[in-house]
């Protein structure tokens, strides 16, 4: 069963890409669209496959801003 029409945190994860991207796969500098994913994610109860990369994406962040 596809789940191509369940997928409501499609479009953040799409712009994390795109600002990892152009900030040269630096994620301190899309904290932001992170944070947007992360609250969409809350809002859908994490039923979005989008959200599993969701806790690597926050770990690369915590770990960047330690450093």
């Amino acid at each position: 069963m596809a789940k191509d029409n369940k997928e409501p945190c499609k479009k953040q994860a799409c712009d994390i890409q795109a600002c990892l991207s152009k900030n040269n796969f630096n994620p301190q500098k899309c904290i932001h669209v992170i944070q947007k994913l992360q609250n969409c994610c809350e809002l859908c109860n994490y039923d979005s496959t989008h959200c599993a990369s969701l806790s690597g994406l926050l770990k690369q962040y915590s770990n960047s801003s330690n450093s």
